[in-house]
């Protein structure tokens, strides 16, 4: 029975990844902690073979003020974590990064591969790249480290850019039919991923993503056909839309960001068992619940 410590209770992928293992409880085990303030640090991890940490400040801000918060939790807590599991002889650590660490979107068609430099555009990006670097360096043959730059998750109860669309794809009647190329993760194929990391005691670079890539006005478009909701789009608005794209709200909309297919294969399992119409059909009805 494989023992998996997730810190950042109550977390989204956290929570989810445990209802996931759970499914085969005779196999696994599954423990969840804050880490918030010093408590954390009283915790006996040497009980566990892996620790999984999503703990971390998840949404973007671009406040000035925050950008010391971000590095102490994003960073430093992350390397704090990672030594203590590694001292207390935990076998496999497994680290929530971003594609952020890639910047941002671009209104021109963006292929991230395998060599592609990370160039962080803000300190929240900067914050988790500077924390995979300050982990990779404890990696030995007895702590293996997985680091996972997953793009946009969605799912049922899913926070981020996700339910913002589909609250205008049930409200409007209209959204630009606007070309843009997005790479997106449901969450049960992320934790299908997660699952199978911790089963193959994989170490390495990972970019898990759902098998297609996602236009965001075919992804509004999807979400209110689920609903029953008439949706037209419409090229109008483009011209516009192209003269606005520096604008961070249009560009995190509608901008290209996406890693190429190869990078995100493994060949050991096919963690790919929602495409996206079913994916999305399943997070707005189970939405609905």
């Amino acid at each position: 029975m494989k023992k998996i410590l997730i810190t950042g209770k109550n977390s989204y992928i956290g929570t989810s990844l445990d209802k996931w293992l759970m499914k085969d409880s005779d196999k696994y085990k599954v423990d969840s902690i804050s880490v918030k303030g010093d408590s954390w640090k009283s915790n006996d991890f040497s009980q566990y073979d892996v620790v999984f940490h999503v703990a971390g400040i998840a949404h973007v801000s671009s406040d000035p003020k925050m950008e010391e918060l971000y590095f102490k939790i994003n960073r430093d807590l992350t390397i704090e974590i990672a030594r203590k599991a590694k001292v207390e002889g935990v076998n496999q650590f497994i680290f929530m990064s971003s594609i952020i660490v890639y910047g941002d979107g671009s209104s021109s068609k963006r292929i991230i591969g395998k060599d592609t430099n990370p160039m962080p555009s803000n300190f929240y990006g900067n914050s988790k790249l500077q924390a995979e670097e300050g982990i990779k360096i404890l990696e030995s043959d007895d702590f293996k480290i997985v680091v996972l730059r997953p793009p946009m998750i969605y799912g049922k109860g899913s926070k981020g850019n996700y339910p913002k669309l589909a609250k205008l794809a049930k409200l409007t009647p209209i959204f630009p039919d606007f070309y843009n190329e997005r790479s997106m993760i449901h969450i049960d194929n992320l934790c299908e991923f997660l699952k199978v990391m911790i089963d193959k005691e994989e170490s390495g670079l990972f970019f898990p993503q759902n098998k297609e890539y996602v236009q965001t006005s075919e992804l509004v478009k999807k979400i209110s056909e689920v609903h029953d909701k008439k949706l037209k789009l419409t090229r109008c608005f483009n011209p516009l839309i192209r003269l606005i794209f520096h604008f961070k709200i249009i560009n995190k909309i509608l901008g290209n960001l996406v890693y190429e297919h190869s990078i995100s294969n493994y060949e050991k399992s096919n963690y790919q068992i929602r495409d996206f119409n079913d994916s999305i059909e399943l997070t707005e009805l189970e939405n609905l619940e």
